[in-house]
């Protein structure tokens, strides 16, 4: 309080900070990517997708739980530094104390109880119930002028947490999540992306929804200073972070949609990273040996998404045959040099013991696939396939690739390019197939399976695909606290989703390449995330 009254006398609120401006020595980088957010926002319930998560973390937002960024993404302990488990419905957690958000007010467990309240997450609705709206369903312009939630905002935060009874404040540092279920996961929640705390009185004395949205006031080690949807974001040193002094005083995200121009802004000196690199690109770069490519695998799986509604796909076999026309690890040998793998369907082996190591992704067999097509008297009627333009790393070629192995089955599959996420679920025309990645923001198969295929998941959400004995499944995966009933109901999930009555088909795993100057200290993680906490830059 004696700072704030401090720096509101004239002449005192500038000497200070020019003084430190003019100090301050640490470097600034500029990072091209291909795109920053699809949203056009920087609310992390709004924004989604796997270009946010790059901006978000580590840099901007933090849970009560965090993620080993550098190691093997495992829970660890984030604004909380302690939790425990009082029942099967409850987890009791301790507050970091003198973490301070970017407004200078001291987080507590009123601003923890907000970030989870009606306001910033629930809306006004009734717990419980599924909420109308998605992701991406509307890119915003100006979206909401007053405080009213976006329903996506909402559909996203019962996604997240489908059964949160309440946030009690037990006093200033600590707090209890009280869910009306028992739920194992509840942990592995409070881990993910969505779980997020912001500052009650920075939403509070938000303009509007949408400014909040723009300009959040969150934990991070950065803070937003500039934000130009579709241009650029521009974040500076939050000097206050709990975790130490940020190591850059400024990193600019610029959006850069083609791989050449990154490439060349690089190799140029403009960018001091250069994001989303193609596989093919990677032994040139570095025979340059000033320049080095970092990354691989993460945890993130390429998928083509059905949609059973569409009168060609109605046959599951034909859906089926889809499945076993693809060669995957042809795709991984051609488009990726081999730089990733051919996963054991919807799972992660960081599951543990909920990970299934004897399944596999439907075999690529043109003899069963053609048997299927006949079977469902398919005579080769068109099937739109709805992709945007390189929002994944060698989407284009992916798709074309996919076209040719469908054509030799006999399948007759045509692309259909779009501008933006809101028109691939738009039903104006015929859905049928669609282009995503699922991730799993948490080591239980509820984190993936469930969050984007269950009854609240986003296929279901937009109306893709259902299936009644998966939707049962889904609730005995989430309530049940029996690990082997867990396992079991999670296999029947895969059994269904993909190859009984396909709802999807698993691709590949997902990789991602950063190119950077040799001599700049940093570390790539196993994720899209980019970290530059202290300790991760320069040194």
């Amino acid at each position: 309080m004696l700072r704030r009254e401090l720096l509101a006398l004239p002449g005192l609120a500038l000497l200070p900070r020019f003084a430190i401006a003019q100090s301050d020595q640490r470097p600034s980088i500029t990072i091209a990517v291909q795109k920053i957010v699809n949203s056009n926002t920087l609310e992390v319930l709004r924004e989604q997708s796997n270009v946010g998560e790059r901006i978000f973390f580590t840099s901007l937002w933090e849970g009560l739980l965090g993620r080993n960024w550098l190691g093997n993404l495992e829970t660890m302990p984030g604004l909380a530094t302690e939790w425990r488990r009082i029942d099967d419905r409850t987890v009791e957690l301790s507050l970091r104390r003198g973490v301070i958000f970017h407004n200078g007010d001291e987080m507590t467990a009123e601003d923890v109880a907000f970030s989870f309240g009606p306001e910033r997450m629930f809306g006004t609705g009734t717990p419980g119930t599924p909420a109308g709206g998605t992701l991406f369903t509307r890119i915003p312009g100006q979206g909401p002028q007053g405080k009213e939630l976006p329903p996506e905002v909402v559909a996203v935060s019962r996604r997240i947490w489908p059964a949160l009874e309440k946030v009690e404040v037990v006093d200033r540092y600590t707090v209890r999540f009280v869910n009306r279920t028992p739920d194992v996961t509840m942990e592995g929640r409070l881990a993910r992306y969505g779980s997020d705390i912001c500052s009650r009185r920075g939403f509070n004395e938000a303009a509007s929804w949408l400014d909040w949205a723009r300009k959040p006031i969150t934990t991070g080690p950065y803070m937003v200073a500039e934000f130009r949807p579709d241009v650029s974001l521009t974040l500076v040193a939050h000097d206050q972070y709990w975790g130490g002094r940020p190591p850059l005083r400024q990193i600019r995200f610029v959006e850069v949609p083609e791989v050449a121009s990154r490439l060349n802004g690089l190799l140029s000196g403009e960018y001091q990273f250069a994001c989303d690199m193609p596989p093919d690109q990677i032994s040139g770069i570095e025979r340059n040996r000033a320049f080095e490519v970092q990354g691989g695998t993460i945890l993130n799986h390429r998928l083509t998404v059905f949609d059973k509604n569409h009168p060609q796909l109605r046959d599951a076999r034909i859906r089926r045959a889809m499945t076993h026309a693809i060669d995957r690890q042809a795709i991984v040998d051609s488009l990726w040099a081999g730089r990733t793998v051919v996963p054991k369907g919807l799972q992660w082996e960081y599951y543990g013991d909920m990970f299934h190591a004897d399944w596999a992704v439907p075999a690529f067999n043109l003899n069963e696939a053609r048997r299927l097509l006949r079977e469902a008297n398919y005579r080769g009627d068109p099937i739109p396939y709805r992709l945007l333009n390189n929002y994944y790393t060698n989407q284009n070629a992916t798709a074309q690739v996919l076209v040719e192995m469908w054509r030799q089955a006999g399948i007759n599959v045509q692309i259909e390019m779009r501008e933006n996420w809101a028109q691939i679920f738009s039903r104006e025309t015929p859905r049928a197939l669609r282009d995503w990645s699922n991730s799993a923001p948490f080591n239980d198969p509820v984190s993936s399976i469930v969050n984007q295929h269950g009854p609240s998941g986003q296929q279901q959400q937009v109306g893709e695909w259902t299936n009644e004995e998966f939707n049962r499944l889904t609730a005995e995966l989430e309530t049940s606290t029996d690990r082997p009933r867990r396992r079991a109901a999670f296999r029947r999930m895969l059994e269904i989703a993909e190859r009984e009555d396909p709802a999807f088909t698993v691709l590949h795993q997902n990789a991602t390449f950063t190119a950077k100057r040799r001599d700049t200290r940093w570390k790539a993680s196993p994720a899209f995330a980019m970290d530059f906490r202290p300790g991760n830059f320069g040194g």
